[in-house]
């Protein structure tokens, strides 16, 4: 009995590590005092299914978490909390042939990173070759947030400031052969 207790033990804890294991493409801090982390993880299921690629037409999943610092942030902002209403983009360009793909990144919630920005996508090529990851992050657009006074004075009449962040040599080859189940 102790025996298959240690194995059922050792396979959930294996399929935790399978389900939360991502790749790291980079990150970065701005300010505000905004993270910014961009990671491939492993292709999921997404519902409601027409508004991302079904996870068996999936390479992997791209996504930025976005929060804000713990320290060093505007009065009142929850550290570590996530940073809403931005426009985030990706181009995945396939550093072989340069075919592109152009990608959105929506807002998603799960048990693992709660909310964050991401898309399954399918890679434009083979999952063993490298590739060039460029973020874009915008600004909300007029009317997706609204600005109080006190804001404006301090900071300024956005959220940030639009940045664009790019990673070479990124290889998705490991996270796109795993699946979750």
């Amino acid at each position: 009995m102790k025996l298959i207790i240690k194995k059922l033990i050792v396979c959930l804890l294996f399929s935790n590590y399978i389900a939360s294991q991502e790749l790291i493409i980079g990150s970065e801090r701005v300010e505000p005092g905004i993270i910014f982390v961009f990671e491939g993880a492993i292709k999921d299921y997404i519902y409601p299914e027409n508004y991302s690629f079904s996870e068996d037409q999936s390479d992997l999943h791209i996504e930025a978490r976005v929060n804000w610092d713990e320290t060093n942030i505007p009065e009142g902002t929850p550290g570590g909390g996530f940073v809403p209403y931005l426009k985030i983009n990706a181009i995945v360009t396939n550093q072989r042939t340069s075919i592109k793909s152009f990608i959105d990144l929506v807002p998603h919630i799960n048990l693992i990173d709660n909310f964050h920005y991401a898309r399954n996508i399918s890679l434009p090529g083979s999952i063993d070759d490298k590739y060039q990851v460029e973020f874009f992050i915008n600004n909300p657009g007029n009317g997706d947030l609204l600005y109080h006074k006190d804001w404006l004075n301090n900071y300024s009449e956005s959220l940030i400031l639009n940045k664009s962040f790019i990673y070479q040599d990124i290889s998705f080859s490991e996270i796109a052969r795993l699946k979750r189940r």
